[in-house]
């Protein structure tokens, strides 16, 4: 049970995270759903509290949009303004082969998402997280980290942009990023481990354009091969939870059990450059 505890869930009002702020909920947890769109993220609130059941834990609703470097320092003052502690924060928020898109910071949309936001999130949320201790950072990952690299040369997309590579790109800079983080981590009471969370039915596949003749066949076998949103949260509500993975450091995990990575996402060389290079972004640098 999480009675007590305060976790924060980034992408929480869809698909994984909606399903790890129920069950977080179901445990009694206070819970902050780190959502872009209020409407959303109130209609989702609903269905989540009525789902998690009358004992419940407390949930509250706060606007976050990884996209804007401006929006996750916002929501960070206002989370050390307002909050005591963090016992748990959940990098779960993603953006899947959209078209090249640029944020407002002039970032490719999907660097910017689902690595950059979140590398100034953490940070920015670390010395909390170190007052809370021990305290748990989870980054949700994938599989499809196998199918890149990173081209510092290139980091922005603006030579040439493959959108699956893209995303497989920003999926190995999470797993770089909870490597370098882990070294940083070191006796602060405060573990980072990376999840890859399989094959899942969610709306993140949104911008992956299926012919109208296929999809009656597609949604068949999704619901046939597929994971459920439950069943997809279930390593990220372990890693939240489980006194099996208490002091566990820079690991990547899959089905609730360790995962072995590719070199690439072990490169301790590659990982430091890339955490240099990302504080500049986002500007963290003095």
């Amino acid at each position: 049970m999480l009675l007590g505890k305060t976790i924060i869930v980034t992408g929480a009002n869809c698909g994984i995270g909606k399903a790890t702020v129920t069950e977080l909920l179901r445990r009694q947890g206070r819970v902050i759903m780190a959502c872009r769109d209020r409407d959303r993220a109130e209609k989702a609130a609903q269905e989540i509290q009525q789902e998690a059941g009358p004992d419940r834990g407390e949930l509250v609703i706060k606007l976050l949009d990884l996209a804007s470097l401006k929006s996750v320092r916002s929501f960070c003052e206002e989370i050390l303004k307002e909050e005591q502690r963090i016992d748990v924060l959940i990098n779960n928020a993603g953006i899947y082969q959209c078209p090249y898109t640029k944020t407002e910071d002039g970032y490719e949309m999907q660097f910017a998402v689902n690595h950059l936001g979140h590398f100034l999130l953490t940070n920015l949320l670390l010395d909390l997280l170190k007052r809370s201790a021990p305290s748990r950072i989870i980054v949700v990952s994938s599989k499809l980290y196998k199918y890149s690299d990173i081209n510092f040369d290139d980091l922005n997309s603006e030579q040439s942009y493959d959108k699956a590579f893209a995303y497989s790109r920003s999926k190995l800079a999470n797993l770089l990023f909870t490597l370098e983080l882990s070294h940083k981590l070191e006796k602060t009471g405060v573990t980072v481990n990376a999840l890859t969370p399989g094959i899942v039915r969610t709306n993140l596949g949104r911008h992956v354009y299926i012919p109208m003749l296929v999809k009656p066949l597609f949604n068949l076998l999704s619901w046939a091969f597929f994971k459920s949103p439950e069943q997809g949260a279930e390593t990220s509500i372990y890693l939240a939870c489980s006194p099996d993975v208490e002091g566990v450091q820079g690991k990547c995990f899959a089905n609730c059990q360790e995962e072995q990575l590719l070199e690439k996402a072990t490169d301790e060389e590659v990982a430091k450059k890339l955490w240099d290079i990302s504080e500049v972004m986002v500007g963290l640098t003095d």
